[in-house]
């Protein structure tokens, strides 16, 4: 009996073990107030749950994210279980063959996807048919402008067409700078980063055009609609000069948020999150509006397609847990309160009608309808370096190195060049 008693309590303690739900992991980055309310997200999905949650906290800079969670992945290691991915990487890391496919998990749970954007899970989501995220949040550009400037000088509407911001633009700034030299009409992302290829889709796509891909798979970029709209992203800066100088040296998302913040701008591209800030802005508040971004006369207003996704890894050992977190995630109640507390846009259609939400937040209406026509940049396990070789000529036309037409001709060049070496 004594022999045997060690050996029963090591079976018993062996079975307690087995029985308790394992810890996983979440790699996530973001603003501190982000990472703040990820942890009140983990603290409530093991109080419900038993399934406890470690953060591994990365930074706000995009590419740093991307690569902390691509160095995991190609080393297999167990950690992260469960990630978040900005819409451009989905592709990518599916391609690799790190992420865990969704299907038979939500075939299990009954997961109704017709609840979130389906265009978004259709384009983003699915690698060779099957479901290899989620959308935790979306995201499209959108034209912010001064409801109280518009109507000093005799405008009752925001701009439908670029020739009419053109117009609206150039005869607030004059007025606007006799009292204050630092007035823009339009400010928006130039610098040489990935936001300036979103500024780029939705300038070519509202003119025509946009980056496609055609029949044999190959990406299009040169072509007349998108020449004419870089010529005109150029005129912009240089003839127009309703934006700033340094449009394509330093202007990216907060750059700009921050010159309207300021009061120093009638127009601003940026995305969903900066309503928020705006509307906490005193100097701001309610002087502020939101519509879709302009289109060329005649043709249709575009908005490029942003957010984020969850997936699992191919490599976590606790996948079941891994589920469960992501459906808590992706959740009615979740999705509703990201939307409440950190101002995101749900990846979830049906929230969008949810009371609250349309009491507190009137504008995710006109949102609702921007993301279900978002323009998608191109899903391939190569983007990034399409996206590179694209910045380069594209911001070499900002700050006129290059015309419209050499710039889009050699990035078709380099483009077919890398895909080429790429597939071989």
């Amino acid at each position: 009996m004594r022999i045997l008693y060690p050996f029963i309590l090591s079976l018993l303690l062996f079975i307690s073990s087995c029985s308790r739900p394992r810890e996983l992991t979440f790699m996530v980055g973001g603003s501190p107030n982000e990472l703040l309310y990820w942890e009140k997200v983990i603290g409530e999905f093991h109080e419900k749950t038993g399934i406890k949650v470690k953060l591994i906290r990365q930074p706000t800079d995009t590419d740093q994210r991307r690569q902390g969670i691509v160095i995991a992945l190609r080393s297999k290691s167990r950690d992260p279980d469960v990630f978040l991915m900005d819409v451009v990487w989905v592709g990518a890391i599916a391609s690799s063959g790190w992420l865990e496919p969704l299907d038979s998990y939500i075939e299990r749970d009954n997961l109704d996807l017709n609840k979130f954007f389906s265009r978004v899970v259709d384009e983003v989501d699915r690698y060779r048919g099957n479901v290899m995220a989620l959308p935790v949040y979306v995201d499209g550009g959108l034209l912010y402008y001064r409801k109280d400037l518009l109507a000093k000088y005799g405008y009752t509407a925001p701009p439908e067409t670029w020739e009419e911001l053109l117009q609206m633009a150039k005869k607030v700034q004059a007025r606007e700078r006799r009292k204050n030299k630092n007035f823009w009409g339009f400010v928006w992302q130039g610098a040489m980063y990935e936001g300036l290829i979103c500024t780029f889709l939705e300038f070519s796509s509202s003119f025509g055009g946009g980056i496609t891909i055609d029949s044999t798979g190959r990406i299009v970029v040169n072509i007349p609609q998108n020449v004419e709209a870089l010529k005109f992203m150029q005129d912009l800066i240089h003839r127009y000069k309703i934006s700033p100088p340094n449009t394509y040296t330093e202007l990216k998302e907060e750059e700009v948020r921050l010159i309207f913040d300021q009061g120093n701008a009638l127009f601003e591209r940026n995305w969903p999150y900066a309503w928020g800030l705006h509307e906490k802005n005193p100097e701001l508040k309610d002087k502020v509006g939101i519509t879709k971004l302009p289109h060329r006369k005649g043709k249709k207003s575009a908005s490029t397609l942003g957010g984020w996704h969850i997936g699992i890894s191919r490599f976590s050992d606790v996948k079941n847990e891994a589920w469960e977190f992501v459906k808590f995630v992706t959740s009615y109640e979740k999705q509703r309160d990201f939307a409440l507390n950190l101002g995101w846009n749900p990846g979830r259609v049906d929230v969008y009608a949810d009371t609250v939400i349309e009491k507190t937040a009137p504008h995710l209406v006109l949102l609702k309808d921007v993301f279900e026509n978002a323009v998608a940049r191109p899903s391939l396990p190569y983007y990034s370096g399409v996206s590179q070789i694209l910045q380069k000529h594209l911001n070499s036309v900002l700050s006129l190195s290059e015309t419209p037409q050499e710039a889009l001709e050699k990035a078709q060049n380099d483009i077919d060049e890398f895909i080429k070496k790429y597939e071989d």
